[in-house]
């Protein structure tokens, strides 16, 4: 987990944001910054809003009120080139041609890079081979996309991530596809690094891994703050439907929830 102090400044984050679509409202008056270094989970019912604010603070999606800031910038006024060179996303359900290979595909994570005064080189093509290797898809580079499986393609897809080399790292529920060894490892990839990142998870344990959580309901932000405060059984109950209580593990000393239904 990251360390960080009272003073780090804001690399992220909204003010006043709402999403309404066809008439209905997905997002409303979320408010919240994301500190450099910081590790920040998403988590809330489905429905709650969790893909909404993901998209917005990508800039996939404008907001219908409200504005997302980039450092000291309004993201609506940066080029995509810009945003991509400091902001890297993994959708949910990102799809890519099946006429390329798995390297291909992590390659164009490395396009906002490229110009004709800075060409293809050997470290890219080194950023690439360590991103691949990082994701643990070394062995399948020359795959052609449509023969991979679901969960290899999502880590794929956080490869080209990796690969963009970017500040920031907005994931939605990246380890929806993948087995339980798989989640574990991305996730403790994620965790170490050296990058801010903004993470949707459905699982409430793994999200205790995170700095500090922001918990949606209905579309507005409900609780902000450290997992172990946030996700008390009064919220657990109201927000999520469920009993909680914390367990402490025998194992290792770590804290638990234990989730039944109400």
């Amino acid at each position: 987990m990251n360390a960080l102090t009272e003073n780090t400044a804001t690399v992220l984050g909204g003010t006043d944001l709402g999403y309404v679509i066809k008439g209905a409202q997905l997002l409303d008056g979320v408010t919240l910054g994301i500190r450099a270094g910081e590790n920040l989970g998403i988590v809330g019912p489905n429905g709650s809003g969790k893909s909404t604010l993901i998209r917005l603070l990508a800039g996939i999606l404008t907001p219908t009120s409200g504005e997302v800031r980039l450092g000291d910038q309004r993201l609506a006024a940066l080029k995509r080139r810009d945003i991509a060179q400091r902001l890297a996303v993994v959708e949910q359900h990102a799809e890519t041609s099946d006429s390329i290979s798995l390297l291909q595909a992590v390659e164009l994570g490395r396009t906002p890079w490229l110009s004709a005064l800075a060409p293809w080189s050997d470290e890219d093509r080194q950023i690439v081979s360590q991103a691949i290797a990082d994701v643990n898809l070394a062995h399948l580079a020359h795959r052609a996309w449509h023969t991979l499986s679901g969960g290899e393609r999502q880590r794929a897809h956080i490869a080209r991530a990796l690969a963009q080399r970017p500040q920031i790292l907005l994931l939605d529920e990246p380890t929806n596809h993948l087995d339980i060894q798989q989640q574990l490892s991305i996730l403790s990839l994620v965790h170490r690094l050296p990058v801010t990142t903004v993470i949707a998870l459905h699982d409430l344990n793994q999200a205790l891994a995170c700095d500090s959580l922001a918990v949606m309901d209905g579309g507005r932000l409900v609780a902000l703050g450290s997992p172990f405060e946030v996700l008390s059984p009064e919220r657990l109950h109201t927000t999520f439907g469920v009993h909680g209580h914390w367990l402490t593990d025998p194992f290792d000393g770590a804290r638990i929830l234990r989730l039944r239904p109400l």
